[in-house]
């Protein structure tokens, strides 16, 4: 019951942090719109103004990834010694099984850091 409630709060702690991101631009400090007679002048428009909090999310993000990505090959290494040390005769399957999922997670954690930090 306790892994169930620090999950839990795991959960809405991210879901709060992730707030940020799901953030909309307002409108206020847009430049006012010419009538359709006159022309618009040639410049560029301003650079919107990024938030601290928004910029902050893909660091956050990329920390989560690597934190998780840590984690699975962990438990993915130490389940399969602890598989060899019951049954050294399949120590050769459980090994190739091993690298193979670690391989498996390394590849999701590259595509989602990629996702994560493409600007």
């Amino acid at each position: 019951m306790r892994k169930l409630t620090h999950l839990a709060a795991l959960c809405v702690v991210l879901l709060l942090m992730a707030s940020p991101v799901l953030a909309q631009h307002n409108g206020e400090g847009e430049p006012e719109t010419t009538p359709a007679t006159t022309p618009a002048p040639a410049t560029t428009p301003a650079p919107t103004p990024v938030s601290p909090l928004i910029a902050f999310s893909a660091a956050f993000g990329a920390g989560l990834i690597i934190i998780g990505a840590g984690y699975g090959i962990g438990k993915i290494g130490s389940c399969a010694v602890e598989s060899m040390a019951r049954q050294p005769e399949v120590a050769g399957n459980i090994q190739t099984a091993m690298i193979i999922s670690a391989a498996l997670i390394e590849g999701a954690t590259f595509f989602a850091l990629i996702v994560c930090l493409a600007k």
